[in-house]
C-alpha cells in the first residue's frame, strides 16, 4: 500500500489529467464547431459513448498501451495560410517572398484548396484512423513556431503558424509536441516563448524546448488509463540543421541540443530518465537528427539508439528530420523508428526529390507492454498529402511504402507486410 504522499500524488495527477482533457475538449468544440465541424472522438477530446467507455476500460485493464507517433508536422507557412486565421504571409526566403506562393504551387499541382478550411481539414482521413485505433497518447514533432513574432531569423526558411490556429493541433487531440527541432526558433526567443505559452494554454504538453535549460531538458509526463505513464524526452542534433546557438542554457531559451552522441551524453540522459521513471512507465526518446533526404542510417545513430535502450532506460526511439520514412529496427524488443518522415507539410508542387515520394506519409501505432516496455505490435497506416490534407493512400501507394520499408529494414531484420485494408504491419525476428 502506498504512503499518504503517494496516494495524494496519484489523485493530483488524475485531477491534472481531467483538467487537461477538459481544456482540450473545450478547444476542440470551440474551434471546430465554429468552422462547421462536429468532432466525434472519444478519448482525448470529444464526447464518450457507452461503448467507447467500455473500450477505454478494457485498455486500462490491459498490460498493452497503444501510442500514436508520426514525423514532422509542419502547419506553418502555406498550411497556415488556408486555416481560419492566417499569419502575415511575408517570407524572407531566397526564392519566395509570400507563404501564399506555396498555396498556389499546391493548387497548380492538385487543384483548388477551399479557404478558409476548418481546423480538422488537414488531418482529414487520419482522424478516422485515430478514432479506430484510440491510442492512449498522441505524440508529434511540431516543426513550426506558433507565434505572431516578426523577429525572423536569417536562416533561409522560417515556419510560423498563427496562435489563433492552434485549434488545428487540438483537432487531432495531440497530447505532446516535441519541439527540439530546427524551426521552433525561426521567429526568435519571443516566438519560442509564445509557442510554449500557446500550447500550454491549449492543454498540449511539450518537450525539448524551453525558457532555460531546465525547462528544455524536462520531459513531458503523459497520464494514461491504467498503471504507469508515458514519459517523453525530446532532443535535437545539429545534423538536422539546428544551429548550435539555439541550445538552451541556464539563462537562455532554446532547445535541448545534444552535444554529441557519445557515451557521456548517454549517461547524462540515463540520469534524467532515472530521476522520473517508475515501474510500468514507458519512456520515449524523440530525436530530431539527420539530413532531409536519403535512406542511409549512420552507424553512430544506430549505436546511440542501442545505448539509449541498453543504458538509459529508453523504451521507444522516435526519430525524425528526413522528409520521408526510413528504416525501423526492433532492438532487444524495443522499437527504433530511425525517421518517421514528414506527416504534414506544404511541399506540393515542389520538384526535385520525387523518387522519395515524400507525399506518402505514415501513422505509427505502437503497442507496448507496460510491464516490460516491449513492442507487441506496430501498425502503420499510409496516407497521401494532397491539397494540404491527409488522404488514405491507394493500394499501389501503400505497397510502395511497404516495399521501401522492407528494403531499408532488411539490414535490421524487419519488414512491412501489406494487409487487406491497405495498412502495414511490422514484422521482425
Amino acid at each position: 500500500m502506498g504512503t499518504r504522499q503517494d496516494r495524494s500524488s496519484t489523485v493530483s495527477r488524475r485531477q491534472d489529467n481531467c483538467q487537461r482533457l477538459g481544456r482540450r475538449l473545450f478547444l476542440q468544440l470551440a474551434g471546430l464547431a465554429g468552422a462547421g465541424f462536429v468532432a466525434a472522438r472519444a478519448q482525448g477530446g470529444a464526447r464518450v459513448e457507452p461503448q467507447d467507455q467500455t473500450n477505454r476500460e478494457r485498455s486500462a485493464s490491459s498490460d498493452v498501451v497503444t501510442l500514436f507517433l508520426c514525423g514532422d508536422v509542419m502547419t506553418g507557412r502555406g498550411v497556415d495560410q488556408v486555416l481560419p486565421h492566417p499569419s502575415d504571409p511575408r517570407l524572407y526566403e531566397p526564392y519566395m517572398t509570400s507563404a501564399l506562393a506555396y498555396v498556389e504551387l499546391a493548387e497548380r499541382a492538385n487543384g483548388p484548396i477551399p479557404r478558409p478550411v476548418d481546423f480538422a481539414y488537414v488531418w482529414a482521413d487520419a482522424l478516422a484512423e485515430l478514432e479506430r485505433k484510440r491510442p492512449a497518447a498522441r505524440i508529434i514533432n511540431l516543426e513550426t513556431s506558433v507565434t505572431k513574432s516578426d523577429d525572423y531569423q536569417a536562416k533561409g526558411i522560417n515556419y510560423r503558424m498563427s496562435p489563433e490556429n492552434v485549434g488545428c493541433i487540438a483537432a487531432a487531440g495531440i497530447d505532446c509536441c516535441a519541439l527540439a527541432n530546427n524551426h521552433v526558433l525561426d521567429w526568435g526567443y519571443a516566438g519560442l516563448g509564445e509557442t510554449l505559452e500557446v500550447l500550454q494554454e491549449a492543454g498540449v504538453k511539450t518537450a525539448g524546448a524551453g525558457r532555460d535549460i531546465r525547462e528544455a531538458e524536462a520531459p513531458a509526463m503523459l497520464d494514461v488509463l491504467g498503471p504507469g505513464r508515458v514519459i517523453v524526452f525530446a532532443f535535437g542534433s545539429v545534423t538536422s540543421g539546428i544551429p548550435r546557438s539555439w541550445a538552451a542554457a541556464e539563462n537562455r531559451p532554446g532547445v535541448n541540443l545534444l552535444d554529441d552522441l557519445s557515451e557521456r551524453t548517454v549517461r547524462r540522459i540515463a540520469d534524467k530518465v532515472r530521476e522520473v521513471k517508475r515501474p510500468d512507465d514507458i519512456v520515449v526518446a524523440s530525436i530530431h537528427w539527420g539530413a532531409n533526404w536519403g535512406y542511409q542510417v549512420p552507424r553512430r545513430h544506430t549505436a546511440f539508439a542501442h545505448r539509449l535502450i541498453d543504458a538509459a532506460g529508453v523504451d521507444v526511439v522516435h526519430g525524425h528530420s528526413s522528409h520521408h520514412a526510413k528504416a525501423i529496427e526492433v532492438y532487444r524488443g524495443k522499437p527504433i523508428l530511425y525517421s518517421c518522415g514528414d506527416f504534414l507539410n506544404d511541399y506540393e508542387g515542389i520538384g526535385g526529390y520525387e523518387s522519395f515520394r515524400n507525399d506518402l506519409v505514415l501513422t505509427y501505432f505502437l503497442s507496448i507492454a507496460r510491464s516490460e516496455g516491449r513492442l507487441v505490435g506496430l501498425d502503420m497506416t499510409p496516407f497521401r498529402i494532397r491539397n494540404f490534407r491527409l488522404n488514405r493512400a491507394s493500394r499501389d501507394d501503400a505497397r510502395w511504402l511497404g516495399d521501401t520499408l522492407t528494403r531499408e529494414g532488411r539490414r535490421f531484420g524487419t519488414r512491412a507486410d501489406l494487409k487487406d485494408d491497405n495498412t502495414l504491419a511490422l514484422g521482425w525476428g
